[in-house]
């Protein structure tokens, strides 16, 4: 039944490109591009867009095999986290205050608001270039990912499945823009769902993990949420801590990441946003449940790493192979292929727009055709997908970090800098740009100060500058909760005490009369 995984595969790929025939001609304009014309979309596809570009094989790969390992069932907070947080909250704060905000706006990415908003071209530019170069580790993360699975479990070089992949993402985004990503990501949530269910089925259904017995070693073993297996831990460094900061990172970035708040930027209305809010909680909560239930189940597989080549990103891929028949391992390669080709079209999609629209349009050429940006846009995003494909292969080649903290690192800069700006940029009148710009670049000297810190404290003055930058980074998650909480704070406080911008921005930000307006 081997051969039945690569027709699966095929098929899969098959339909992606057929994707990209079929909405060809439907991108012809830059409001096309990125927000599927004037309509926007409705409820359900905007959820699917937002679960998989809120998910990616980082969470099957790299956090459901690392942080289960480390943590087993206390894991699982992380995904009701994400589900309560990360979908529920966040839409319910922001879906509708986003739309109505850039529409009035006219801001077409994340820099474009802050450029407008608060009246600073030197924001706008400085705030795309962290975008660019910060969405780069979080691609990066998920080519690897992609890379491990296919490697241990059908053998494929990882380099080969990078470049199918990098070739099929680039190819739809490049015809159809964002309304051929909304369409790929309704069918991808839809196989990520069946994957996962039939996965965790499957796995409970195995021998070493025999339906509740399985659950009930884990518990009698002690992984809860508040055990920590080593009394001499330091606090910072303990169970508890780690997954306080893991569910305040993942649940909370997502309010200000380009790729998910672009989300909202394309709503239709508000059945859209209450259906939105609804499907894209039970969404987070079916996958993030089940990745790190079965991450969770890692120990009782496996009694140390040299099993799986001495590295957590491996588990899951083992597991996999030793769990799931043949025939069916396929349909859960093409799960974690779907959420990974999601996310990176999302992230494309977005690092191509800051690019295209707030460096080049906003700076250089102004009164460029929009043929010309549109035409730049498609460029620029199979540029971004090739680019992300060879720092993946270069950090695979090296083992220069684990999958899991390229993609802290990505999203706790990119919240740090700008979850205190862009929430309370479309929450509250008296945000000024000298607020924004004290946690842009306080976060950024914090994250650099704090990952040289913790590193030399987790890993000792004998190894050297390389290996504390090394230990620092795998104290990413708790360095991106301290920058999101001095992001708010700091933006709040300084906003205080400055002026906002002038009362014409705040009007057309906050009091403009909008046509469509979302009530």
């Amino acid at each position: 039944m081997e051969w039945l995984n690569y027709v699966i595969l095929g098929l899969y790929l098959a339909m992606m490109i057929g994707v990209a025939v079929f909405t060809r001609n439907k991108a012809k304009s830059v409001k096309d591009f990125l927000f599927a014309g004037k309509k926007g979309i409705n409820g359900w596809m905007s959820a699917f867009s937002y679960g998989t570009a809120y998910f990616s094989a980082v969470i099957f790969i790299g956090y459901a095999g690392k942080f289960g390992w480390a943590f087993g069932l206390g894991g699982i907070w992380i995904g009701i986290g994400n589900a309560l947080i990360g979908a529920y909250l966040a839409w319910g704060i922001l879906a509708k205050r986003t739309r109505n905000i850039t529409q009035r706006l006219d801001a077409k990415t994340m820099p474009d608001f802050f450029g407008k908003r608060y009246e600073s071209k030197k924001l706008k530019i400085t705030s795309a270039i962290i975008i660019f170069i910060f969405l780069i580790p979080y691609s990066a993360s998920v080519y690897n990912g992609l890379g491990n699975l296919f490697g241990i479990v059908f053998g494929i070089e990882g380099w080969v499945i990078m470049l199918v992949l990098a070739g099929v993402t680039a190819l739809y985004i490049f015809f159809g823009g964002y309304i051929a990503t909304s369409l790929t990501d309704f069918i991808q949530g839809i196989i990520m769902l069946i994957g996962v269910v039939l996965m965790v089925l499957f796995f409970c259904k195995s021998p070493q993990v025999s339906w509740g017995e399985g659950v009930r070693t884990l518990i009698n073993n002690d992984l809860g949420f508040f055990n920590s297996p080593n009394e001499n831990t330091y606090w910072l460094f303990d169970r508890p801590m780690t997954i306080i900061s893991l569910v305040l990172l993942t649940s909370f970035a997502v309010w200000a990441l380009p790729q998910t708040i672009h989300k909202y930027y394309a709503i239709r209305d508000k059945k859209a946003i209450k259906q939105g809010q609804i499907v894209s909680t039970v969404f987070a909560l079916i996958i993030g449940v089940g990745a790190y239930l079965v991450g969770a189940f890692a120990t009782l597989f496996y009694s140390n790493l040299s099993a799986v080549g001495g590295t957590t990103d491996n588990l899951i891929p083992y597991m996999l192979n030793a769990v799931i028949p043949n025939g069916l391992i396929g349909l859960i390669a093409v799960l974690v292929l779907a959420a990974s080709m999601s996310t990176l079209a999302s992230v494309s999609l977005s690092s191509a727009s800051v690019v295209a629209i707030d460096i080049y349009q906003g700076c250089s050429k102004k009164k460029a055709e929009d043929k010309k940006i549109t035409l730049l846009l498609r460029i620029l995003s199979m540029a971004f997908v090739l680019f992300s494909t060879v720092i993946a292969f270069i950090n695979a080649k090296f083992h220069l970090t684990a999958i899991a903290y390229l993609m802290s690192l990505s999203w706790g800069v990119l919240a740090g800098c700008f979850i205190g700006p862009f929430v309370l940029g479309v929450s509250w009148k008296k945000t000024t740009n000298k607020g924004v710009w004290a946690s842009i670049i306080g976060s950024l000297v914090i994250t650099a100060i704090l990952i040289v810190v913790l590193g030399y404290g987790k890993c000792g003055w004998q190894g050297g500058f390389g290996k504390a930058l090394q230990a620092g980074m795998t104290c990413s998650p708790f360095i991106g909760v301290v920058c999101m909480i001095y992001s708010m704070i700091s933006t709040f406080v300084v906003s205080l005490f400055t002026k906002p911008s002038c009362k014409e921005t705040i009007y057309e930000a906050f009091e403009k009369p909008l046509e469509n307006e979302i009530k």
